[in-house]
C-alpha cells in the first residue's frame, strides 16, 4: 500500500499517523502550530476532520450528547470544524513542511470536496465502518482507503472490505475501541492478530484512544503497520478528545520505539555477530570435574561445564566426551580439547 511516497506495510516501519481532528477548536492558527510541531517530532501524516454539517447530520443531532461532551454533537462540530477554505489552508500549509494531509469525510459532500483538494488517501472512521453507501461512494474514487473497524466485529465489516475489494482499491483496516479514553479492560489488542487473520489482502494497523502509548506500541508487535492516536500540541487545551491525545514528545516517542519494536520484531532468532563477544565468556567450556588419569575412561561425573567459553569444547558438546579415553592426565577445571580424546 503507498499514501503520496510513502509505502506501508509488514516490509517497512510503521506509519505514524497524528490525528489533530477537531482539536484545534475551529481556531486555524492552532491547527497549523500542531502541524508545525508535529513536523518537529518526525512526524510524517497529519489527519484532519472533514465535516459539511448539513450533509453530515439531520437536526436530531443536535439532540444527541456524545459521552465525552457537554453539548450535542451538531454543536461540537459546529463550534470545532474548521471552513473549507481553512482547511485547504492547513492542508497546503502541512504539505508545505513536507507531511502527507489526508481528512476523514464525514459525509458525502465532504468527499467531494476532498475530491477537489486531491488528497492521496481518504481516512473512514469507525462511525462510518458500515456506512455501505459513504464507503462505495469513497471508493468509488479509486484511491487508498484507511478504514478503521471500532465498535464492528469481523463479520460486521465483510460487506465494507467487499466494497473495497470490488473498487479495486488498496486498503487498510485499523483495529480500534470507540471509547474516550479506552482502558485497557475494552481494549483488543487481539483484533490485530483476528484482522491479519480475516482479511489477508489489508494493511493491518492500530487506532488508539487509550492514555498514553503502550497499546499502540504493543500492537507493533502483533503485525499492526499503522499507528494513529489523536495528537494535540498541549493537552492542556480543552475538547473532547484532548484526555486520549498525544502531545510533541510523546509523538515523538511513539514513532521513535515504534520503529524499533517493528525492526526487533522483523529478526530472526539467531546469535548475532555483536553478541560473539559474550558468547565467548559467558558460555560454558567442558572441563575435568576431578584429577583423571592417562587412559581413563570419561564418564559423566567425570566432567562438567564452567566459564569462560574460551575452551575447545562446548557446553553443548558435553554429550560427545563421555565413553573417550584420555590421551594425557589432565587436573581439575583442565578445559578438555578434541586432542586429549581418544
Amino acid at each position: 500500500m503507498k499514501i503520496a511516497h510513502r509505502e506501508i506495510g509488514p516490509n517497512h516501519p510503521p506509519l505514524v499517523i497524528a490525528e489533530i481532528g477537531i482539536n484545534h477548536g475551529g481556531d486555524l492558527s492552532v491547527a497549523k502550530e500542531m502541524v508545525r510541531l508535529a513536523a518537529g517530532a518526525g512526524c510524517e501524516m497529519i489527519k484532519h476532520q472533514t465535516h459539511i454539517i448539513e450533509d453530515e447530520m439531520t437536526e436530531e443531532a443536535k439532540s444527541i450528547f456524545p459521552p465525552n461532551a457537554d453539548v450535542s454533537i451538531w454543536h461540537v462540530m459546529e463550534r470545532c470544524a474548521l471552513s473549507l477554505d481553512e482547511e485547504a489552508e492547513l492542508k497546503r500549509y502541512t504539505e508545505s513542511l513536507g507531511l502527507i494531509w489526508i481528512s476523514t469525510p464525514f459525509s458525502r459532500a465532504a468527499a467531494d470536496w476532498l475530491e477537489t483538494q486531491d488528497v492521496p488517501a481518504y481516512k473512514i472512521g469507525s462511525g462510518e465502518a458500515d456506512n455501505l453507501p459513504l464507503i462505495r461512494h469513497i471508493a468509488r474514487k479509486g484511491k487508498p482507503v484507511i478504514l478503521s473497524t471500532g465498535m464492528q466485529t469481523i463479520e460486521t465489516i465483510r460487506a465494507s472490505v467487499e466494497i473495497l475489494d470490488k473498487a479495486g482499491v488498496d486498503y487498510a483496516l485499523l483495529e480500534c475501541t470507540n471509547l474516550y479514553p479506552s482502558p485497557a479492560e475494552i481494549v483488543s489488542l487481539r483484533g490485530v492478530t483476528e484482522l491479519r487473520q480475516a482479511f489477508p489482502k489489508a494493511v493491518v494497523g492500530f487506532s488508539d484512544h487509550s492514555i498514553g502509548p503502550e497499546m499502540a506500541l504493543a500492537s507493533v508487535a502483533l503485525g499492526a503497520c499503522i499507528l494513529e492516536r489523536h495528537y494535540t500540541d498541549s493537552r492542556y487545551r480543552k475538547g473532547p478528545d484532548i484526555i486520549n491525545s498525544m502531545d510533541p514528545a510523546e509523538l515523538r516517542f511513539l514513532i521513535d520505539r515504534s520503529k524499533e519494536i517493528w525492526i526487533a520484531a522483523n529478526n530472526p532468532k539467531s546469535r548475532s555477530a555483536p553478541e560473539e563477544d559474550v558468547y565467548r565468556f559467558a558460555r560454558g567450556s567442558v572441563v575435568a570435574d576431578r584429577d583423571l588419569a592417562e587412559g581413563h575412561v570419561i564418564a559423566e561425573t567425570d566432567i562438567w561445564a564452567r566459564r569462560p567459553g574460551s575452551g575447545e569444547i562446548a557446553a553443548y558438546d558435553f554429550d560427545k566426551v563421555l565413553g573417550k579415553r584420555l590421551t594425557r592426565a589432565v587436573t581439575r577445571n583442565t578445559q578438555l580439547k578434541w586432542a586429549d580424546l581418544g
